[in-house]
């Protein structure tokens, strides 16, 4: 069919509904600008030969009887797509007696048997018909109370220390957003500017993560996690008491920007022995092969 064929058999659609359903308080026009472009078009009276793109929009207004809900009003919304009806036209259903949940399974329903038996030609009145007879259905559906299902098991909770490494950190406002982001979600630990770059974040696993899908979409030439701990809050610590708090897991107090005494022609690469000193200090010293591959010494 051309769009010419499928404009005549819109506009002959909309004839019909209408002798069908001769009142508003029925058939409700709700564009009828779109309306007024599909008949000039149709008739030959258009400025252009270009089908109109507009989408004619109505409501058909049905009360219907059913054993659950005596007299229920229902709204068919539907709007007619410019390809229409090689596709089929958008269709809402709205019913006051049903639940969304309801609504959404016969939606899917009724577009699914469209979709089998009306394809390639106008099917208002095939799907006003089709909600009649199944509406009883979905309304049979509400009075059955719908099992209970087991709440789902929540998470462990855990803490996390996250190690990572950067090709360099220079760039002023990726300094700040890490010092403000570490304290907007409550981490400790520590950055360290310059080549290479360093940053230490502990605290809950969820907020860990936060900061580092916020730290990695930045601009790095390379960024990585080398290292990372996770450990539940109810294990068994070195003195067989059970570790219930992320505080008492924590190594770093706050967390601080660490600049250890660079040194070079451009100022940016950190001392080493200093960076490890202050691993040491915090009980981490054990990572500083982790990043360059050697032992560090005091």
């Amino acid at each position: 069919m051309s769009n010419l064929d499928w404009a005549e058999s819109r506009l002959a659609e909309i004839e019909l509904l209408t002798s069908m359903f001769p009142t508003q308080e029925e058939l409700d026009m709700t564009d009828q600008l779109a309306l007024a472009e599909l008949r000039e078009y149709v008739e030959g009276t258009a400025s252009t030969d270009t089908p109109p793109q507009s989408r004619p929009q109505f409501l058909i207004k049905q009360r219907m009887d059913t054993a659950g809900m005596e007299r229920t009003d229902v709204i068919l919304s539907c709007a007619y797509p410019p390809e229409y009806p090689n596709v089929l036209p958008e269709i809402t259903v709205r019913c006051t007696g049903l639940s969304r949940a309801q609504q959404t399974q016969l939606h899917t329903e009724l577009n699914a048997y469209l979709l089998e038996n009306c394809q390639g030609d106008v099917c208002v009145l095939a799907a006003l018909e089709w909600v009649k007879d199944n509406l009883q259905l979905f309304t049979n559906r509400s009075l059955s109370a719908p099992k209970k299902e087991s709440p789902a098991p929540q998470p462990r909770e855990m803490f996390s220390r996250l190690w990572i490494y950067s090709h360099h950190i220079y760039n002023k406002v990726k300094r700040k957003n890490i010092l403000e982001w570490s304290k907007e979600l409550g981490l400790s630990g520590f950055s360290m500017p310059g080549k290479p770059g360093i940053v230490c974040v502990e605290g809950p696993r969820s907020a860990c993560e936060d900061f580092w899908s916020r730290v990695k979409v930045l601009t790095w030439k390379k960024i990585m996690i080398r290292h990372r701990e996770d450990i539940p809050l109810d294990h068994q610590g070195k003195d067989s008491t059970v570790v219930e708090s992320i505080d008492s897991l924590r190594k770093f107090t706050g967390f601080e920007e660490a600049v250890f005494a660079p040194h070079g022609n451009r100022g940016n690469h950190m001392d080493l022995g200093q960076l490890y000193q202050f691993l040491n200090e915090k009980g981490c010293c054990d990572v500083f092969q982790m990043y360059f591959g050697i032992e560090g010494r005091q």
